[in-house]
């Protein structure tokens, strides 16, 4: 486990940042959605430069280095990806605590594939509780989400 991540710097996404939010996001995936195919992977990744336009993006960085980031969209959590290699340095609960600090009393909520249960157990122990949830991913593919809703 590397150290916790004092040094992580944290600044509103630039249009400049998208081929490193896509090189952290598909790090991310390839390292933690065993469950999607070489087709979904590429599928997903040609989506987010238009998903990026419609989302508020955080980027977490260190030493000049995008090493990851968050997207929500009003108040509910879109997208979080950490570098591979940056898990369990605290850089996830860093960008949570600072988009739920926008807006401390809403109800804060994430969707979360049921496949990830790293992911789930993460939102979880942040203080999520699960709501709901869908058999298919919002592209219509076989991909159960949970849905979770921050409860503090």
């Amino acid at each position: 486990m590397s150290a916790l991540a004092p040094s992580v710097s944290l600044r509103s996404a630039a249009s400049s940042d998208h081929a490193d939010l896509i090189r952290v996001w598909e790090a991310a995936v390839r390292a933690t959605h065993h469950f999607l195919a070489e087709e979904d992977i590429l599928f997903f990744r040609d989506c987010l430069p238009s998903a990026f336009g419609l989302l508020n993006v955080w980027v977490a960085e260190e030493d000049e280095h995008v090493v990851g980031f968050i997207g929500i969209s009003g108040h509910h959590i879109e997208a979080l990806f950490i570098a591979p290699d940056q898990h369990r340095r605290g850089i996830g609960r860093r960008l949570l605590d600072h988009v739920i600090a926008t807006a401390p009393s809403v109800a804060w909520k994430v969707d979360v594939n049921e496949q990830n249960p790293e992911a789930t157990r993460f939102y979880q122990h942040y203080g999520f509780v699960q709501i709901g949830r869908s058999e298919l991913d919002p592209s219509g593919r076989p991909f159960p989400l949970l849905h979770l809703v921050l409860r503090r």
